[in-house]
């Protein structure tokens, strides 16, 4: 399985550093910046081979061309968005797999951030790379996309085990639980979520990576077919386009 390890970055930001023990090879998904992802090399003793980027924004790809010079790094972005991936050698899009030594990850097209972003879920390691489409509690504002986009990009995920971590790009958890509260507050596992949240960040601790299973119990944003959580903001879950579009809109002016 692949040796995975959570690397803080500017504020609030996680970059991935991923090593498939057979090969040796190693990548770094998300590369805000240069500086981190050295630190951590230098200290594992690892050799950088690849970048993986899910979509243009400088908190993901700013370290792009400064890692790629030092180490040779092969960049991997979206084939939707090529022309926004600073460095970009491989172009992937949906239903591609691409290799990693002895490891496969199977790539989706996930628009709605931004028009080009992508996932890289690798099966055999129970490991979602989502950037900023799928949070800890939340998910990414729509930039570039549509309500619509967004629901579809997320149901891509349905296929995929409850055990599989979400290896997402940022540390909102703490603030996602508390507008999460405002419309589904009747979850007794979103209750408790946020309770186990709140515990984590007062200790300084990380909330990332959290599974799949736990998102589908307690993130509305997956959660806008659930009849409950229409009835909370005055909709019908026979719609959950509309239900996702009024939570999302609420989440955007949510203080």
């Amino acid at each position: 399985m692949l040796d995975i390890r959570r690397i803080p970055a500017l504020t609030d930001n996680y970059l991935w550093l991923v090593r498939e023990p057979a090969s040796g090879l190693v990548a770094v998904v998300d590369p805000a910046e240069a500086a981190p992802v050295e630190a951590a090399l230098a200290t594992l003793g690892w050799t950088l081979t690849h970048i993986l980027n899910t979509h243009h924004h400088k908190d993901h790809t700013g370290g792009n061309l400064a890692l790629k010079a030092k180490w040779n790094a092969t960049v991997v972005g979206p084939a939707a968005d090529a022309e926004r991936i600073p460095g970009i050698d491989v172009e992937v899009g949906d239903g591609e797999t691409y290799i990693l030594g002895e490891e496969s990850a199977e790539v989706f097209d996930v628009p709605g951030h931004t028009r080009g972003h992508i996932a890289y879920w690798f099966p055999d390691s129970d490991a979602l790379f989502c950037g900023d489409t799928l949070f800890a509690l939340g998910c990414g504002r729509l930039f570039e996309g549509t309500p619509a986009q967004m629901w579809a990009s997320l149901g891509k995920f349905d296929a995929m085990p409850d055990e599989t971590l979400v290896f997402c790009a940022h540390e909102y958890t703490q603030s996602n639980a508390r507008f999460a509260l405002t419309v589904d507050g009747g979850n007794v596992a979103l209750i408790a979520r946020a309770r186990a949240v709140d515990d984590a960040r007062a200790k300084g601790q990380a909330t990332v990576p959290s599974t799949l299973g736990e998102e589908r119990a307690t993130n509305p944003f997956l959660r806008a077919d659930d009849p409950e959580l229409a009835r909370n903001v005055g909709l019908d879950a026979r719609d959950p386009v509309a239900v996702f579009a009024e939570i999302r809109q609420r989440k955007d002016h949510f203080k």
